[in-house]
């Protein structure tokens, strides 16, 4: 899915997201909206992953919105 599309159609997928990354709170996800750098750095910093699985993460979940 487009990073554009994901940005537009955030509050759909905010949902989604905090269930897979529970972890992070509201306010993360709000301030994410839709930018995957972001987010993937929030992950590293709260699962403390290296930087390249964060980002791993989360085109992985990109990929599932595709479907």
């Amino acid at each position: 899915m487009n990073k554009d599309i994901i940005a537009g159609k955030w509050t759909q997928v905010k949902g989604k997201a905090q269930a897979k990354w529970g972890d992070l709170t509201d306010d993360v996800f709000d301030v994410a909206a839709g930018d995957s750098k972001y987010l993937a750095g929030k992950l590293q910093e709260k699962y403390g992953w290296e930087r390249d699985r964060a980002e791993r993460e989360v085109k992985d979940f990109e990929k599932t919105l595709d479907s």
